[in-house]
Parts: C-alpha cells; structure tokens; sequence
C-alpha cells in the first residue's frame, strides 16, 4: 500500500501506527522523499516496549516542521529517540530548545499571550500561573514504576494490607495505559525538545536527560529547574540518557475549554517509570513533580536506581555548609518531607554569633564515595521549588530575596500592586489599602474562611540568585558531607536531637522515620504517616534492597562514613505550643552536630540515641526561655508504642525483604527501653 508524502511523515505514521493488528507484519513504503519501514508485533501493545521502526532518510529531510534547532545535527540516539516520539504523539511542530535569554523571553511571551501566566509588575521578570484546581500537586496514586519482577519495585506486603512504598505495574498494563493515551496527543501543539543535566553540566556526579513536551510552561521551568540547552548536548557524547516524555493530554482543538486557560486531563493522569529502559513517561498533568521530569521523577525515582547500580546515593536531601566561629567549614545533608522546613534550615539565618550558613541545594541530593573515601555530594538541581506559604521574611530572609526576579509564581495569591501573596506574608498588606486575588482568582479578604493560596503552591527560582548561594555549589567535584540529618514533625516524645549510634543504628534511623502529612502529597495533614529517609513516595525499587544498599557501604573498607542525627524542631509542650523556637535557632543544633563530628565529649547516652550533656547546647542569647528537660523527656511508654508502630510498618510493608541489620537494630532498641522503664 502506498501513501503520497504531501503531509508531515508523522502524520501518515500514525495513521497506520496507532491501528491494532494481531501477530501480523505490515511494511508501508512513503513514495516521495523518504521511506519507512514499520514492524508492528505482539499485538495491541506494540507502540512502546515491543514495536521497532526503521527508516531511511534522504539529503532533504521533511519528517515533521522544525521551527528551531536541527535534528540531522542531534547525537543519532537523541535523533532516534524523538522522532519514534514525534511519530506517536503527532505534534504540528518541533522545537529543539537552546537555553537562550532570548528563547526564555519568546516562550514567556508567547504563555502571557495564551493567558497561562501573568506578570507580575512589582517585581522584574516574575510570573504567576493559576492552574486547574484539579492538577494542584504530586498524584501518588497514579505514579508508576513498571518492572518485570513486582518485587524488585516494591516489597510483598501482608495479605490485604495496601503498600505504601511505591505503585508497581507491570509492562503489560504499562503499554496498554500509554497506548490508550499518547498517540496523537500533543496535534495541533508544539514538541519541545529539552536537553537537561541534572548536576554541574561535565561534572562525573551528573546525570543527562531529554525531555519531550507539549507544554512551554515546563520549558520555562525547566531551564529555572536544570541546566538546559545546547551546552547539554554537547557534553553528551555518547553516553546514555534518561528519556522523558511529558504531555498535558489534551490535543488541539481541546473538546472542553481550559479552566485558568490550564491544559490538563487529570482524569486520565499517569506518570510512568520504566527503568529497564531509562525512560519516564508523564501524561495529563501540568503540574510541578508530574510534568518537570528532571526532579522527583529523575533525581530521585530512577535516580535511586541508577545509585544502586552505581553504588552511590541520589537522597530527598538538602545540602548546607556551615562555618563556625574559628572558621572550620563542614557540609552537612539532610532528610526532611517535604514542606517541613527542608528550604528554610538550607538557608538558615543562624543566630549564633559567628556562625554562617551556606546553601548547596535545599531538596535533592546525589552523593558518591570519592577515591579517598569522603562522601561528595552535589544538588543536581539549578533552581528552587519551594512551598510558597510559610516562608516570609521572618521564616526565611533569604529565600524572599530569592524570588523577587526571574521567578515562576504558581497558585499563590496576587495582590492589586502587581505582587504576590500567600498565608504568613499578612505582615505584607497590614495597614495598606491593597486588594487580594486568591489563587482561584477571586477577590479575597483575611478572614473569609478561605485559604489565599493554594496550601501546596510554589515558587520556581533561580538557585543562583540566593544570597547565601555556596561558592562551592557547583563544584563538579561534589561537596565533603561530615554528617547526615534526618527529621520531621513530631509534635510528641520525639527529642530536638540525638545521634546514632552506629551507621547502621543511623540506617534503622532513617528507616523509622514519622511524620506528619503535607500538603504536597494526596494525604490531609496532622496524619503522622511512616516516611522512612523522606523517601516514601520516590523510592525507585524495593526499600528492602534500599535499605540494605546503604547498610552495604559499612562494610566497604576505607570509607569515611557521615555520623547520623535526627532532629525535630516541632515538638509541643503540655500547653501545646512548640518547645523549640526553631528557624535561626536551628544553628544551635547544628554548633552541637558540628562539634560531635568532631569528636567532641558533649553527648550523653540514652536508650534512643546520643542527646546532648546537660549544658552542652549552646543557649547564650537565646530570646525566649526553653524547657530542655520536657524538650529531650523520652516517655517510655511514647517509645515503647513507637517501636510497635515501627515493627508493625516492618511488617506489613516491608515483610521479608527486611535486612537482618534493621531488625536487630529494632530489638536493641526495645530492650534498651524496657531497660530504662526498670
């Protein structure tokens, strides 16, 4: 059968392409300028994991319409890779993003004319979208990881108990929910083409991907969110690459109208991970972790396999240098869920007089063991998506002075001078005649029962432009981590700080994290949930095989191994307002850690871990009175219920795939509490 090449290629392709025909082999030969062959099998899933196309190009390549870039000048797998993707989601247009100031412009131009964003004229070069209320934030329910084997993603859990460490799905369903949903999603639109790294661009810890989108918000936030462009390219090589496929799933003309001009299809959602094949797949969403695929989806979902394969970490962790009064430097990570404090602790103001903090990265951290044994750490992000409410300038000076220029501003509030505004900036409008749109863009006044701000909306920032931006934040070489940190919300039991007492006591630390719910996530808050290392809902295989990949580097000889904490800034006393002022007080804490790395006498023995001595935390200036005796009470019963909870989370969700290590470790500790209580 022949067809006459008067279209796009793609057009005719998809066409034959998307049909289902059973175990049978068709060729389809294009008369004109090229030809192609196309082998179809194994029936209705042959788009993706089982469907090869091969073809042969002339001089004069007219496969689809480019309208920057040239793909004959691509790396040949980069070529290959979009046009099977040109060939499924049919865009009317391809555009191969360079990473310009100009490109950026002509992207935020062309998304102020479409009515996606609006400028925000009080600050230079900030933008506000308002997306659809139902594509607001991360849907774990509907974020996937395909594997052969189910339990290389995810452990076996008890009978009718419903796992809460990662979706599994296998190939079989995977292809039938992206065949059901690509083809010919993106018509009428344009394919941007991303070249990204995650990390400094040639640095041996980064990792280099390339995106495929319908949406030019995404490319705007990308180039905020990684380096992005042609210098991408060029380190390429010929090294491998993850591919990222994104679509907002709605096809031009759209058959219902966009709400806030949004495209999205948050009825038919799904973020997809194939790791066999480096790939990740995101459909409907616009929003955030589900559309910037370098972030969650990369850095830390098919990240944490790409470190497990490699024997590195790639951790939902921040990264701070801190200097202390002598001028001794260490760096430290740390393990936060997200929306609780992660971004204001990276850029601390600290109080003590003396010290200075210094910000690497405030959520993702990729760290590897260099050849003389020390930790290296990079943030292989370039920018800030932080959570909008909250952070003022009380909260986090420096994240305010962040994002007052080249920043994407999404569901926050905006106010009749041309500004933003979210809960915690009410400082901002007292005494002022100014007028309030809320993130639904309706008038808004404080009091009327309704939130300004989306409770999850977000600023997207240049990591550059902070003011206490590390000077070492891009070494290629990694920064030296002398301690790690893990912590959360604990409004009950849980200590301001211990320390481990081994690594694989940190390990089991790490592994019983709790914390409350946040807004982040499908999940109300105020809920304590297990989220072990703040990892719970990007684990990219088997948290068993996790846990046992971090316990393996105690027995690497030569290795100069982090000391492990946990913190908690978010206990409550009987009066139930918070016993730690938190904030820059949070540097007393960290002068604490930063002595016990250094071997300093300072700490006290207790069932759970290493506290301070009595007097040791450093409290000379503190503003306001703290009671460090209820601040560090372990209840043994509080315990004694927590290490029940912890064995029954083992238990159901990680079952058998639990390392011996972990459990030893969990024995220890309830006999080391029974043995207080006698």
């Amino acid at each position: 059968m022949r067809y006459t090449h008067v279209s796009p290629v793609c057009n005719a392709l998809i066409r034959v392409y998307s049909r289902v025909y059973q175990n049978k082999t068709f060729l389809r030969n294009f008369s004109g300028v090229n030809t192609y062959n196309l082998t179809l099998k194994n029936g209705s899933s042959q788009l993706w994991q089982n469907s090869t196309i091969s073809y042969s190009t002339a001089a004069k390549e007219t496969q689809t319409r480019v309208i920057n870039g040239d793909l004959n000048r691509l790396q040949p797998k980069v070529k290959k890779y979009i046009e099977e993707k040109i060939s499924v989601c049919e865009p009317d247009a391809v555009y191969i993003c360079d990473g310009s100031d100009a490109e950026n412009e002509q992207l935020l131009r062309l998304l102020e004319r479409e009515g996606q964003i609006k400028r925000l004229s009080k600050y230079e070069n900030c933008w506000l979208a308002r997306t659809d209320p139902k594509d607001v934030a991360r849907v774990e329910s509907k974020t996937f990881i395909t594997t052969k084997d189910r339990r290389e993603t995810i452990p076996n859990t008890k009978n009718g108990v419903k796992g809460q460490l990662g979706n599994w799905m296998s190939p079989e369903e995977m292809n039938q929910a992206l065949n059901s949903r690509f083809p010919g999603c993106m018509r009428g639109r344009t394919m941007y083409v991303i070249p990204f790294s995650m990390g400094p661009v040639g640095s041996p810890l980064s990792k280099i991907g390339v995106q495929l989108t319908d949406s030019p918000y995404v490319v705007a936030s990308m180039r905020i969110m990684t380096r992005m462009g042609a210098s991408v390219l060029k380190a390429l090589g010929d090294q491998e690459f993850v591919k990222c496929l994104h679509s907002v799933g709605q096809p031009l003309p759209m058959q219902t109208p966009p709400v806030n001009n949004w495209p999205c299809n948050p009825e038919k959602t799904i973020i997809a991970h194939i790791p066999e094949n480096n790939e990740i797949a995101s459909f409907g969403s616009g929003y955030g972790g589900n559309s910037l695929l370098g972030k969650k989806c990369f850095a830390l979902r098919l990240g944490s396999i790409l470190a497990k394969r490699e024997k590195w970490f790639a951790e939902h962790m921040l990264i701070l240098g801190i200097t202390n009064p002598k001028g001794e430097k260490k760096y430290i990570a740390a393990a936060f869920p997200s929306a609780c404090g992660k971004t204001n602790l990276a850029m601390m103001n600290p109080t003590l007089p003396g010290y200075k903090i210094e910000c690497v990265g405030d959520d993702i951290a990729w760290m590897k063991f260099d050849s003389d044994g020390v930790l290296r750490a990079i943030n292989p992000e370039n920018g800030f998506f932080g959570v909008a409410p909250g952070t003022s300038d009380k909260t986090n000076p420096n994240a305010m002075k962040t994002i007052v220029k080249n920043t994407i501003f999404t569901n926050v509030a905006e106010t009749s001078e041309g500004g933003v505004y979210w809960e915690g900036l009410e400082h901002e409008i007292e005494g002022k005649n100014v007028k309030i749109k809320s993130w639904l863009n309706e008038d808004w006044t404080p009091g009327c029962g309704k939130p300004a701000a989306h409770p999850n909306s977000r600023f997207c920032a240049p990591a550059g432009q902070c003011p206490i931006i590390d000077p070492a934040w891009e070494d290629p070489k990694g920064v030296p981590i002398s301690a790690i940190i893990f912590g959360g919300r604990r409004p009950q039991g849980v200590p301001l700080v211990y320390e481990s007492f081994s690594w694989s006591h940190g390990v089991f630390v790490g592994a019983a994290m709790r914390s409350e719910a946040t807004a982040a996530a499908e999940h109300k808050a105020k809920v304590i949930m297990h989220d072990p290392f703040a990892m719970r809902p990007f684990f990219g295989y088997n948290f068993g095989h996790y846990l046992s990949h971090w316990l393996s580097f105690e027995q690497t000889e030569g290795l100069k191994l982090p000391k492990i904490f946990h913190v908690n800034w978010f206990r409550k006393g009987s009066d139930g307002k918070f016993l730690w002022p938190g904030f820059g007080e949070n540097s007393r804490v960290l002068d604490w850690i930063f002595r016990r790395v250094n071997g300093e006498n300072c700490a006290t023995v207790t069932p759970i871990g290493l506290i301070p001595k009595e007097g040791s935390l450093n409290l000379e200036g503190l503003s306001e009175n703290v009671n460090l005796k209820e601040l560090f009470t372990l209840p043994t019963d509080f315990w004694k219920k927590e290490c029940e909870e912890i064995e029954n989370y083992f238990d159901e969700q990680v079952g058998e795939d639990l390392p011996e290590a972990i459990r030893n470790e969990l024995i220890s500790l309830k006999k080391r509490i029974s043995a207080q209580q006698n």
